[in-house]
């Protein structure tokens, strides 16, 4: 009965995560609208970082209750998915064009951050302060570079950019609503998160899972539903661009910001048994790139291919925790 118990309420930490990241972008996105920032800069910052919210609340509150394996499983897992399962998906629903600067530059940088990100961990299995600073440092040059693209190529959108609200009139207009839904949506998330995490490593120790193997696995997929939604709705009303970027965008923020952030706050592990993860994390950037590089677009063929390895992926969790 426990263990039905802690499904319910981690399915209901899901709930609340993804719902509390919709409402904190629409308000903090509105209340930015009414202040005159340009759309762009909204999608470069509120909307990207929003999307990357469950992923860093569950990170941070794992990291804070000392559950490396969460955090760190939890990046790993919802990179891989995002790109092995979602992408997959999203490109067998209909094929995904790729804008040129993705493909040339924005591709290439999430295979080097990748690369980069395991090699920082395993120097003394941990992400410390002085880590987080490096990967904050890099997400601000990383902003930089996005903004700079956004103004000097008007017609190519940035990876992590969607529709944000404009204020209409009536209620959704107003000032209070919008702070108002910013914090409940902000409060949304850090209450998810905690359910999230509690449950997870409750039926992790019921089943003798370890945290690593829930983190890549269970919380990665649930943490990555917003950029499945997101990049399924966007590929059929034929925004490919979105699609793509999306993921792309949403990888790098994983590492860089929810990371990032959780190693600012706490220390946290980076056990050896995640070299494995590390490297097909790696492959998984590197093998959409290839996918992307000819046609210059993700085709229905190598959305097959993304699936087939994220089943050899999952094949592997599931016999190496037996």
């Amino acid at each position: 009965m426990d263990i039905f118990l802690q499904i319910l309420l981690l399915l209901f930490g899901f709930v609340l995560l993804i719902k509390g990241a919709d409402w904190f972008v629409d308000g903090a996105a509105g209340i930015a609208t009414k202040m005159n920032i340009p759309q762009i800069v909204i999608g470069l910052t509120i909307v990207a970082l929003g999307t990357s919210a469950p992923e860093a609340a569950v990170s941070i509150t794992a990291a804070l209750q000392n559950n490396g394996g969460i955090t760190v499983g939890n990046v790993l897992g919802s990179n891989i998915i995002n790109i092995f399962l979602i992408l997959g998906i999203t490109s067998i629903i209909t094929p995904v064009a790729v804008k040129p600067n993705t493909i040339k530059y924005e591709m290439p940088f999430l295979i080097l951050l990748s690369a980069f990100f395991p090699i920082l961990g395993f120097i003394g299995y941990s992400l410390g302060l002085i880590d987080g600073i490096i990967l904050w440092i890099i997400l601000f040059a990383f902003l930089v570079y996005l903004i700079m693209i956004s103004k000097s190529e008007k017609p190519i959108r940035n990876p992590n950019e969607i529709e944000t609200p404009k204020p209409q009139g009536g209620l959704k207009s107003k000032w209070w609503f919008m702070i108002l839904i910013t914090i409940i949506g902000l409060a949304l998330i850090i209450i998810g998160s905690n359910f999230t995490v509690n449950s997870a490593t409750f039926i992790a120790k019921t089943f003798g899972v370890s945290d690593r193997i829930i983190g890549l696995t269970i919380v990665a997929f649930g943490t990555s539903l917003p950029e499945l939604v997101t990049s399924a709705i966007a590929a059929k009303k034929g925004n490919n661009d979105i699609a793509i970027g999306n993921i792309v965008g949403s990888n790098i923020f994983n590492i860089l910001f929810v990371a990032g952030t959780s190693a600012l706050i706490t220390s946290v592990n980076f056990d050896l048994s995640f070299v494995l993860d590390s490297i097909v994390s790696l492959i998984a950037a590197i093998v959409l790139l290839i996918c992307c590089f000819k046609k210059k677009k993700l085709t229905r063929f190598g959305g097959v291919i993304l699936l087939l390895c994220y089943a050899a992926y999952f094949s592997y969790l599931l016999v190496s925790n037996l």
